[in-house]
């Protein structure tokens, strides 16, 4: 009986190691699909991304071949007398053009003469609304009331200059922001003119160009600025518009003084040019 009894048991036993056994291969079957399952799905995820890389690359190939094309398509046909003669290169300096007295009708003169040069949009403008209430924004909006309804107009200032020695500032109105502002770069680009820089302060006994040469004062509206000398590294002590306009003309070092309503940034911006022409007087 008891031998039967130890049969009995090692049967069962055994059943139960092989019932094991069944299930761990199931589960070592279900590992290895679901291995394979990741990575065909790695492989098709890194197909796709291939796809996806090749796909970007040719269309920035094709972008890059539409700008081109459109350069080689939108080249400068000079208009006037000294476009002319600035493409064919007998004007070879812009110097050239301020000592003949020479007015520039066409932006791409500036251009092809002065290749460095930069621009910036001045804060004219001044944001809506409770959040942005009181930020001031490179475009001014007003609205024009018609029968139709408001109609609104959007400017933008802008200046351009090397910061050595040039700059120009221009004002463009449009019904839309980036005519606005294509107009006022284009504007400012007619409008550049030569500053004379120096060192005329009594602290400063160094001859570098820095500063300005003497004291100067420009007027526009109820904004007027007094621009006065600094010695070297004083910085620009001016409102932060109007160190726009004086660092991409070159100077690096002034003192000022602004008098009248100086929060209408337009006008101290044309006061500031104003002063920047007394230079040259």
């Amino acid at each position: 009986m008891k031998k039967e009894k130890k049969t009995e048991e090692e049967k069962k036993a055994e059943k139960r190691i092989g019932e094991e056994k069944k299930v761990e291969e199931k589960m070592e079957e279900a590992i290895e699909k679901k291995a394979e399952e990741l990575e065909e799905e790695k492989k098709v995820e890194s197909e796709e991304s291939e796809e996806i890389k090749g796909k970007e690359t040719a269309k920035e190939e094709e972008k890059q071949e539409k700008q081109e094309k459109k350069e080689e398509k939108i080249e400068w046909i000079p208009k006037t007398r000294l476009g002319r003669e600035v493409k064919e290169g007998k004007v070879k300096s812009i110097e050239e053009i301020f000592e003949k007295n020479l007015r520039i009708l066409e932006p791409e003169i500036v251009d092809f003469l002065l290749p460095e040069l930069q621009f910036e949009l001045i804060n004219i403008g001044q944001a809506k609304g409770k959040s942005g209430g009181g930020r001031r924004t490179p475009k001014r909006q007003t609205q024009k009331m018609t029968a139709e309804g408001k109609v609104p107009s959007f400017t933008c200032m802008a200046v351009v200059g090397n910061c050595d020695g040039y700059v120009g500032l221009g004002c463009g109105k449009a019904k839309e922001v980036v005519p606005a502002k294509q107009k006022a770069i284009r504007r400012a680009k007619l409008n550049i003119m030569p500053v004379k820089r120096g060192c005329g302060s009594f602290e400063c006994t160094c001859k570098e160009k820095h500063s300005i040469p003497f004291k100067v004062e420009g007027k526009c509206g109820s904004a007027r600025i007094i621009l006065i000398p600094a010695p070297k590294g004083t910085g620009l002590v001016v409102d932060s518009e109007i160190k726009k306009i004086l660092r991409l003309a070159g100077i690096k070092d002034v003192y000022s003084k602004t008098f009248g309503q100086t929060r209408t940034k337009l006008n101290l911006a044309k006061a500031t040019i104003e002063a920047l022409k007394a230079l040259a007087e």
